[in-house]
């Protein structure tokens, strides 16, 4: 899914590491205007294709001082 179309640059670490929290709608975005749909970021919804979403990436963020 990251390898094509308006989610290939977030393929690359550096774009993809870019994440945010969009103010207004409460999901995630990069600076690019990728954002990702509240719905299908929580997973309450049966996938057109029928094939259930897996995880492809993970990031966690280190604690500061």
């Amino acid at each position: 899914m990251l390898r094509a179309g308006v989610f290939a640059s977030l393929d690359n670490d550096d774009d993809f590491a870019e994440v945010s929290i969009d103010p207004v709608a409460g999901t995630i975005c990069w600076p690019n205007g990728i954002d990702v749909d509240p719905d299908v970021l929580h997973g309450d919804f049966v996938p057109g294709s029928g094939t259930p979403p897996r995880l492809l990436r993970e990031y966690r963020l280190r604690p500061t001082a």
